[in-house]
């Protein structure tokens, strides 16, 4: 019989986590908010996270995941579905909403959670620029509502990312083979973007790499498809700028933004990577706006853009603006964004 006053101990066995986000950088790390609150909440969980093989790094050292599944897309699903079937999740959280994970979710029967992509709001405000969205958390805090059977919340914490030794020392060692100091200051600069309206213009990049280096280095980075274009916005600051776009992985490219003063991006990937490693940001928003979610999340950060009544034109950005003039990053200047890296708390 319980004695009064005294707390029985829980006897039930930890949960068995599944969790889905098939890409990309951003969206994943997005993600590390409520991979730490399930962590915190159920200390002895098994969390298994798939993901595309391609981005397995970006939680190989995450403590908050006890397994990484990579998936290569050139398999069959019913393949993976027969793994996953067999682990017998307690806990199923699509944080997807795809083709792909919603067919996968039929392959793995069982209760599943999702949360709100929000598809018409989106539609709305972009072919209208009516504002219809009553929901005004960022992704990272509606991928909470995939675990609410988990009794986890949001906490005050930015996103997370875990390196190893190994991408600390490179970077180190990158930077002082180009003769970059820390002690002088470090700007880290992402020029590239996966769709060309996200990108803010090639002679801004230049002009304000040229302009930072007067007083501090540079660092440009980004994937092998940026290569050429990092190395062109490098050469804008001379000795004191050194390009390192291709040459290493995620974690090598979260070091050199974790050494970095600050770092200058648009919505992308790298952006919030920067934050995840506790980087004060300056990102540049064009075609897309806050109301999507993906603004940095709960970072030291100023975001720059316009009040155009043309944006939004896309929910993920496209190969060319629909009216010919990109202003909505072509109008932010150089100096602008110089203002906002003097502004920055440390």
């Amino acid at each position: 019989m319980p004695v009064a006053g005294c707390q029985l101990p829980d006897l039930s066995p930890p949960p068995r986590i599944l969790i889905v986000r098939f890409s990309s950088l951003g969206d994943i790390l997005l993600s590390t908010p409520l991979l730490r609150a399930i962590r915190q909440r159920h200390p002895k969980a098994w969390v298994s996270y798939v993901t595309k093989t391609a981005f397995v790094p970006l939680l190989a050292h995450n403590p908050r995941v006890s397994e990484v599944i990579g998936y290569d897309p050139a398999t069959p699903l019913a393949t993976l579905a027969r793994r996953l079937r067999a682990a017998r999740y307690t806990h199923r959280l699509d944080l997807h909403g795809s083709v792909r994970s919603r067919l996968l979710r039929l392959l793995v029967p069982g209760t599943w959670g999702g949360y709100p992509k929000h598809r018409v709001a989106r539609t709305v405000l972009i072919r209208t620029k009516r504002d219809a969205y009553r929901d005004r958390r960022p992704v990272a805090e509606r991928y909470f509502d995939a675990a609410k059977t988990l009794g986890v919340v949001p906490d005050e914490h930015p996103l997370e990312f875990f390196m190893g030794r190994h991408s600390i020392e490179a970077g180190a060692e990158f930077l002082s083979a180009r003769g970059l100091s820390t002690s002088r200051g470090l700007v880290a600069v992402a020029p590239g973007a996966k769709h060309p309206t996200k990108q803010w213009p090639l002679h801004h990049w230049k002009q304000l790499v040229a302009e930072v280096t007067a007083r501090m280095d540079v660092v440009v980075l980004g994937g092998p498809a940026d290569r050429a274009l990092a190395e062109e916005v490098a050469a804008a600051g001379g000795a004191n700028a050194t390009s390192a776009a291709g040459i290493f992985d995620v974690g090598g490219t979260a070091a050199l933004l974790k050494t970095a003063r600050c770092a200058v991006a648009g919505d992308t990937g790298l952006m919030h990577l920067a934050t995840a490693v506790n980087t004060p940001v300056v990102a540049l928003f064009g075609p897309t706006v806050k109301q999507f979610g993906f603004t940095p999340y709960r970072a030291r950060a100023t975001v720059l853009e316009l009040g155009l009544p043309c944006r939004p034109c896309s929910a993920i950005g496209g190969a060319r603006c629909p009216l010919g003039h990109h202003r909505c990053l072509e109008d932010i200047a150089p100096s602008q964004v110089l203002e906002a890296i003097r502004r920055l708390p440390r």
